[in-house]
């Protein structure tokens, strides 16, 4: 399938107190935008998003600047801060009925846009996701490479799809939106999410560069916390584990009973501590850990259960179609 007709694109950008570099990649975005207009690849009506998730610094300050200077800027803000997923969320359910594409990226920069000439082109050749996928990592240092290569590694084995070092870079179509405001969850990871849509993808590989100003958001703590997310979300291969964990255990345990009726009743069993101490806390530790794991699980549900609103739009600023944008309310459905 390829398509002839030129897309209408609105570029969403996540931004929490990036007050230090939206000054430095407005007008980078910006430009590439005009950019594409001009090439003739996207619809003069196009549009950038920002999405301020809460910030505490000028960054929602910035973004009305921005948009009071050109009508090609847009912004809304969320009444708190939500989280890097929810933030990307809000956009792009903001904006799936004012256009034919989305491109998601971060604000810092480093995604580098010129890989979005090569996405719009995928989408015309057919492609309704297209993945930004980063082709090295040669700018991150040892420890940063060895986390990210441990942390997609663990997801894969988690059970959670996902494609290797793709971030939140990636083009959606519009039709391919209409279909994920259908998942409900109010955890949420949409690098794994997004391949459980389906429809047709492909991926875009580029270079990503240094962050040109401030500092990252994104430790290796919310790294971390990301990884126990999305297992959590969309997995339960570690209930299964726990599962095969905890036949292994009975199976040891029972080989250690028998071993133990045997030594007694031929009368070589010698009394100690240490063979009895070391079995209570083996069984005690893995008791402990398989609570945690299923508390993460029960905790999830409890969460799920209440339905509350995913993102919430205190203000809108920009172009009249995202101020008519309905807001999320506490049901998960538009009002």
């Amino acid at each position: 399938m390829t398509r002839e007709h030129t897309p209408k694109l609105i570029l969403i950008i996540p931004c929490y107190n990036e007050a230090a570099v939206l000054p430095v990649t407005a007008p980078l975005f910006l430009g590439k935008l005009r950019q594409l207009t001009a090439d003739g690849k996207i619809a003069d009506t196009s549009r950038l998003l920002f999405v301020d998730d809460g910030s505490r610094d000028g960054t929602w300050d910035l973004i009305k600047g921005f948009a009071a200077e050109d009508p090609h800027v847009a912004g809304i803000r969320q009444s708190r801060n939500r989280g890097h997923q929810n933030a990307v969320l809000a956009g792009l359910m903001e904006a799936k009925d004012h256009c034919d594409i989305t491109i998601s990226l971060d604000c810092d920069g480093q995604d580098d846009v010129g890989a979005m000439d090569e996405m719009i082109d995928a989408w015309a050749g057919g492609a309704e996701i297209v993945y930004g996928v980063r082709n090295d990592r040669e700018t991150d240092s040892f420890f940063k490479r060895f986390t990210a290569a441990r942390f997609y590694k663990l997801m894969n084995r988690m059970g959670v799809e996902s494609v290797y070092n793709h971030a939140d870079y990636r083009l959606v179509s519009a039709r391919v939106l209409q279909a994920f405001a259908d998942f409900r969850e109010v955890n949420i990871y949409l690098r794994g999410m997004f391949p459980l849509v389906g429809f047709p993808s492909t991926c875009v590989y580029y270079r990503r560069q240094e962050r040109l100003a401030g500092r990252s958001h994104y430790p290796l703590s919310k790294m971390a916390g990301l990884a126990a997310d999305g297992i959590t979300s969309l997995s339960i291969r570690p209930i299964r584990i726990i599962t095969a964990l905890g036949f292994f255990v009975s199976l040891v345990s029972l080989i250690g009973i028998l071993w133990i009726l045997i030594t007694h009743f031929t009368g070589h069993s010698v009394p100690g501590w240490a063979s009895t101490t070391a079995i209570i806390c083996f069984a005690t530790g893995i008791q402990m850990l398989s609570l945690g794991i299923i508390g993460e699980y029960v905790g999830k549900i409890y969460l799920e259960s209440k339905h509350r609103p995913r993102y919430i739009i205190s203000e809108r600023t920009g172009e009249r179609g995202a101020e008519e944008a309905p807001a999320e309310t506490a049901d998960g459905k538009d009002e």
